[in-house]
């Protein structure tokens, strides 16, 4: 899998959570500690930005769920 593919799943995978939870990218800012905003969010999503490990361990908190199925994609090889 291209690097482009995986950070495009990714996104998707965190606009699907924050959906399902009813949440708006300035809600999901705000239940996150530290320095992010709506613009990085967005570059997340879109797949256009490769986030960190912590930033990963922040999204997953702030959606409630753990950093495992954040990144479940259930690709099929």
């Amino acid at each position: 899998m291209e690097k482009s593919d995986l950070l495009e799943l990714l996104g998707k995978r965190i606009k699907e959570l924050r959906l399902e939870r009813g949440m708006s990218q300035v809600d999901l800012v705000a239940k996150m500690q530290g320095n992010i905003d709506t613009t990085n969010i967005s570059r997340i999503e879109a797949g256009r930005t490769n986030p960190t490990v912590y930033s990963l361990y922040r999204l997953s908190e702030a959606l409630e769920i753990s950093m495992s199925e954040l990144v479940n994609f259930n690709v099929k090889k």
